[in-house]
């Protein structure tokens, strides 16, 4: 009987043994032909479907950035109305284009159409036409590296966004961050590489655990448009301002030591800074980058498919993939970790809506006490208190994140803002006094966007008549051309010799 059992426990273990060497062996197979090449991919080749012939499981989860129908507390892919969500930025950005339109970001997949569609692109005619530089385009996608690498750095950077339009058309992607010779990690940007050259620093040094985090940092941070760079005069050239550091203090003192504005504005003429999405220099002051913890790790995590370890390029919320995302290092159920995101999101908001309010109030009061005969002499300690709140509550609001991403830092930033805004209003409550304004200042009805965008100015049927014309006109000639220039292209297939 003994001898039966026996016999009986060795064929199961022989069978098991067997399925777990032919699994393996098949797993192995997978992984030498998976990433067998089929194309040579060039340098600078801007189509990621080319890559994707010789990566198709990044490919195909890249692809997924088209989803939009995730949404989340303060984010996610779908598309959002900023405006409409708040009304008070069409007050707080009146002069400048994100009082026309302000949406929230889609995936990676939508990077191009978007900016054209966008109000603050306007609706251009032709080449040389239109508000917004060549500069814009930078962060929109792999033709980005490939032209610069053809005409120039600077002479990209000259013109208007008009004039690369049908250059740009493949959206964010495979060439953005990865050498097609070894697919290391590649920084394609030079404004990232500049900013480190300023602050003394070699970004050829930087480990494999911070280029997953870098390569994010070429587009995901504040930087602004230098027409003063000698030898590039009249150029906007992209610059980020970390040569002080990146704290909200540090690039503060460095536009204020340069005397630079993105716009004045409209009602208060304060002369003013729009932090553009500061993510990498808020995420670089919270827990998750001082434990080592990459942007890559969150929103890129690693998962296995057939066998296969690779990156996934769905680039998203860590929110709706915390399985991969987040339970790789934390034990707590999905439902606890996403409460305790919401929770430090709500926390913050409230302080910055009460923030956003004194600000808006700041600038009404200003344009009250310009239309009563104040001095400039009189208006300048007043408009350096505004500037200063509303960078922090911009920089705590565009960075999107941040609330998360180091919620202690973004409570002392939107803190600092509070006590500014509060100290520019209590000097223009005195100087109305003094220009014989003793009452307060009436406020407009903001309560829509609509209503918003009609106190200070603007015509959006006019803007939203020149964009359906763009849409019409100009931009299928840009398809067109960049159809026949893409159709010049050669794909190689690699020898099997």
């Amino acid at each position: 009987m003994k001898n039966k059992v026996l016999f009986v426990v060795t064929i199961i273990a022989v069978f098991l043994l067997g399925l777990l060497a032919s699994s393996i062996i098949n797993r192995k197979s997978e992984a030498k032909y998976e990433y067998v090449p089929k194309v040579n991919i060039g340098e600078n080749e801007p189509r990621s479907k080319v890559w994707g012939d010789n990566y198709p499981q990044e490919y195909q989860s890249w692809l997924q950035t088209a989803d939009t129908t995730f949404a989340s507390f303060q984010g996610g892919s779908a598309m959002r109305d900023v405006l409409e969500e708040d009304p008070r930025l069409v007050v707080l950005f009146a002069g400048y284009g994100f009082s026309k339109d302000y949406n929230q970001g889609r995936g990676h997949s939508y990077a191009v159409e978007d900016i054209r569609n966008s109000l603050r692109t306007g609706g251009p005619k032709g080449k040389g036409d239109g508000p917004m530089p060549a500069t814009c385009w930078t962060c929109k996608g792999p033709d980005v590296p490939r032209l610069m690498s053809e005409i120039g750095v600077t002479e990209f950077y000259k013109g208007k966004w008009a004039d690369k339009g049908e250059e740009i058309v493949n959206p964010i992607g495979c060439a953005d961050c990865h050498d097609p010779g070894n697919m290391k990690l590649k920084i394609t940007r030079p404004a990232l590489v500049e900013a480190f050259d300023a602050m003394g620093k070699d970004i050829n040094q930087a480990t494999h655990q911070e280029m997953r985090s870098l390569v994010c940092a070429q587009c995901h941070v504040e930087y602004y448009f230098n027409k003063n760079l000698p030898g590039k005069e009249g150029v906007p050239y992209l610059v980020f301002p970390w040569k002080d550091g990146m704290a909200v203090e540090d690039m503060e003192k460095y536009y204020d030591d340069i005397a630079f504005a993105d716009w004045i504005h409209k009602i208060s003429k304060t002369p003013m800074l729009k932090a553009q999405h500061p993510g990498y220099e808020t995420f670089k002051t919270g827990v998750h980058a001082d434990r080592g913890v990459s942007c890559a790790d969150c929103h890129m995590p690693y998962k296995s498919e057939g066998g296969q370890k690779f990156t996934d390029h769905h680039v998203q919320s860590p929110l709706n993939n915390m399985a991969n995302a987040c339970q790789a290092c934390h034990r707590e159920e999905s439902a606890k970790l996403m409460e305790n995101v919401y929770e430090r999101q709500r926390k913050a908001t409230e302080n910055r809506i009460k923030l956003e309010d004194l600000l808006v109030k700041a600038h009404v009061e200003a344009g009250k006490a310009w239309e009563l005969g104040a001095t400039d002499e009189q208006m300048k300690p007043i408009l350096q208190d505004i500037r200063h709140g509303q960078w922090r509550w911009d920089y705590s609001a565009a960075s999107h994140g941040a609330s998360f991403h180091s919620p202690v830092e973004i409570a002392r930033v939107i803190g600092g803002g509070l006590d500014i805004a509060a100290e520019a209003r209590v000097k223009l409550a005195r100087l109305l006094a003094e220009l014989g304004h003793n009452k307060p200042v009436d406020m407009p009805d903001i309560s829509s966007k609509e209503k918003a965008q009609k106190y200070i100015g603007l015509d959006i049927e006019k803007l939203e008549a020149e964009k359906k014309e763009f849409k019409e006109n100009l931009l299928p000639k840009w398809m067109e051309a960049a159809k026949a220039r893409e159709a010049k292209m050669e794909t190689k297939s690699v020898s099997m010799n």
